[in-house]
């Protein structure tokens, strides 16, 4: 299966996509060319919803994505927040299960759509792809146990601290070195930080009355990094 859409000089390819896939030989490189899909989505889109059942691996070739679960009360609590180069949505699909979370699109995007069989075929064929997805596994679920502890036992400040970080992190900077590379909502901020907007806007005031960041609308300038790494280890 090929492309659903002709790429143009400056979409992403297929064979941009390193990660996992740097350890395929050229006859597996050029199988994983000719059996792939290319899917655009716009900004706010669903990928993948909570219970469906996944049917191939998603390669998030370019724009960003988050992935959240629908807490109580019906209130989202973000789990995880992608960026290209990288693959969403696996877990599910290696345990032969229904996704747990879903993906919307927060700035427009291309994804690679792997059926199964193809990945299954590269993974019988080739050791090193499987090490490098159980790495790729691994440093997920170590960063969401990190998360799962600190989101419940930091105070608000040292969550909204840390989720700062992480978003630069991530996503880095803009070319001014200040501004991070993402525009959330306030909404969308509280629920990556596991609290409430009341709250996250309060706190974001807070920061911006001790110089610590500058706020313009959904945009995100960190002032003193220094500090606010020190209140998300103060917690």
């Amino acid at each position: 299966m090929t492309s659903t859409k002709k790429a143009g000089t400056n979409d992403p390819s297929i064979k941009d996509i390193q990660l996992i896939f740097s350890v395929l030989t050229d006859a597996e490189k050029e199988y994983l060319e000719k059996n792939h899909r290319t899917l655009k989505y716009r900004k706010n889109q669903i990928i993948y919803q909570e219970g469906e059942m996944p049917t191939g691996l998603l390669c998030l070739g370019s724009g960003k994505v988050k992935i959240f679960k629908e807490g109580v009360g019906g209130r989202d609590q973000i789990v995880r927040l992608a960026k290209a180069p990288g693959l969403i949505g696996y877990r599910a699909l290696f345990a032969g299960e229904n996704h747990v979370a879903s993906a919307v699109v927060i700035e427009p995007c291309t994804i690679f759509h792997i059926n199964k069989e193809v990945v299954d075929n590269l993974m019988a064929s080739n050791n090193k792809l499987c090490i490098n997805i159980i790495k790729s596994f691994a440093s997920e679920l170590g960063f969401s146990r990190f998360r799962t502890v600190t989101l419940t036992q930091k105070h608000i400040r040292g969550r909204l601290a840390e989720s700062l970080i992480l978003l630069k992190e991530i996503y880095g900077y803009e070319e001014d070195g200040c501004t991070l590379n993402i525009y959330l909502s306030r909404e969308d901020l509280a629920n990556f930080s596991n609290m409430t907007t009341s709250n996250a806007i309060r706190t974001l005031t807070t920061f911006m009355k001790e110089k610590l960041i500058a706020v313009d609308g959904r945009i995100i300038k960190i002032l003193d990094e220094d500090m606010l790494e020190r209140i998300s280890r103060l917690g």
